[in-house]
């Protein structure tokens, strides 16, 4: 159970890690603390001003110094100190023994950041976007997540809130009126704003496959036959020897993932095992696994053998197209064209990109392919992405409460069910942010943070 009226301390940063490692402090008595165990060169901590910086020695420990935070104007909204010190394990250790010892107490994983939270300093979709922040691996991801914690999410949700609450108020006004069988909303300005919000929280909703593709990395199967050159082609996107090649068929028996980044977003390529029937178990469960990822891909890449026969080449092609469904993006490669130059788009009857796993030749084209979806929508910062999972399933409660309120209207339901329909949703968008937001929830999101944060 959190309690905010007492003081917390926890290394910000991995101990170790650089030269400098920052220890935080946090609560009512974050200064006096600090003023218990260092010693400034001038005056105290409790006596200085905010956003000041004082030099002083943690005795027979390390020279330190403290950045000082005055409540309200702090990261938590509280009186806050950061010790940067020495990274050294003992010098950290010593002086979280000596905070505790003064009175502090070892802060609980996102307890600086949940009460942050709690004192308004940020809603709850800006603080899960710092966990994000942290975590972003690609420029793409950083943009979204730093997006989020700028706040432009929250309040696009808000503006959409406050449209529905205005609804609500119509309705519940003549709920107020029932037994004068008053009507005070108009019925077809009901209709049009509930389509123009069902409408808005739908993009919403589309958006988490690609916004939590670019969170995590957007997954990209190779697949293909046996000796297509699936495995050469991974090598040649890394830029090293990372997948084992050979002229023996069935070299790969299972998945290979490593991540490149492309146009400022991260991809997780995986090469998978041949497609064929199997010669022994284990490579039939390599065959498995690659289905798996194949299914699990946003993007699949097809590999063809360049110098098989076409009926081989054919026979591939729509082993490829069957496993793939429309909501994923197939680039098909027809591979070894240094070895064997053909044309073979109209025999297939689907588009291919002529490459050399090989040689390089068609690498940078299939490489701006893979980027264009994701980089063009991601680094431009310009579109809302929802990239949580918590979020996209509240969006989708309330995108069912809508649609059944729209129904509602459309079949005569009474205003009272309808009403109780629409404060259904606005509930779940506003879960999003943090208006209501039971200990539970917050207990699942913060304990997903690191110490310190």
């Amino acid at each position: 159970m959190f309690k905010f009226d007492d003081t917390i301390c926890a290394p910000a940063t991995p101990v170790g890690a650089g030269a400098i490692s920052i220890i935080r402090v946090s609560g009512p008595d974050a200064l006096k603390v600090a003023d218990k165990i260092i010693r400034f060169r001038n005056g105290f901590a409790l006596s200085s001003e905010g956003y000041t910086l004082k030099y002083g020695t943690v005795p027979d420990v390390d020279e330190v110094l403290v950045s000082i935070f005055r409540a309200p104007n702090s990261y938590t909204g509280e009186d806050s100190v950061e010790i940067s010190c020495h990274a050294s394990a003992y010098i950290v250790s010593r002086i979280m023994e000596l905070l505790i010892a003064a009175g502090a107490h070892s802060a609980e994983p996102g307890e600086f950041t949940r009460r942050a939270f709690v004192n308004g300093k940020m809603d709850l979709a800006q603080a899960e976007a710092v966990a994000d922040v942290i975590a972003a691996g690609s420029e793409a991801a950083h943009k979204v997540a730093f997006n989020q914690l700028r706040g432009k999410y929250s309040s696009e949700l808000k503006a959409l809130r406050d449209q529905l609450v205005q609804l609500a108020s119509l309705m519940e006004l003549e709920l107020d009126f029932s037994e004068e069988e008053v009507e005070f909303a108009d019925r077809n300005r009901l209709r049009s704003l509930l389509d123009e919000a069902s409408a808005h929280v739908q993009r919403l909703c589309d958006s988490f496959r690609a916004g939590n593709a670019i969170k995590s990395g957007v997954p990209v199967a190779i697949v293909g036959a046996v000796n297509s050159g699936k495995s050469t082609l991974l090598n040649a996107l890394l830029g090293e020897d990372r997948a084992i090649v050979s002229d023996i068929p069935g070299t790969t028996r299972d998945t290979v993932e490593e991540v490149l980044t492309l146009g400022g977003v991260q991809f997780r390529f995986i090469d998978t095992a041949g497609i064929r029937e199997a010669s022994d178990t284990i490579e039939k469960i390599g065959i498995e696994r690659s289905l798996q990822s194949l299914q699990k891909a946003e993007i699949v890449l097809g590999v063809l053998d360049g110098l098989a026969p076409v009926s081989e080449i054919r026979k591939a092609c729509n082993e490829i197209l069957g496993n793939v469904s429309p909501s994923q993006t197939l680039i098909l490669l027809l591979n070894k064209i240094d070895a064997a130059p053909r044309d073979l788009a109209d025999e297939l009857g689907v588009p291919v990109l002529d490459i050399s796993a090989k040689t390089g030749v068609g690498l940078d084209t299939l490489r701006e392919r893979i980027a264009a979806d994701y980089a063009s929508a991601a680094v431009s910062g310009n579109a809302t992405l929802v990239t949580n999972l918590r979020h996209f399933e509240a969006l989708s409660r309330a995108r069912n409460d809508l649609s059944a309120v729209r129904s509602g209207l459309d079949s005569g339901t009474p205003t009272d069910l309808l009403a109780e329909d629409l404060r259904s949703a606005i509930r779940e968008l506003g879960s999003i942010f943090g208006e209501i937001a039971p200990d539970e929830v917050l207990g699942s999101i913060f304990s997903k943070f690191c110490i310190g944060k």
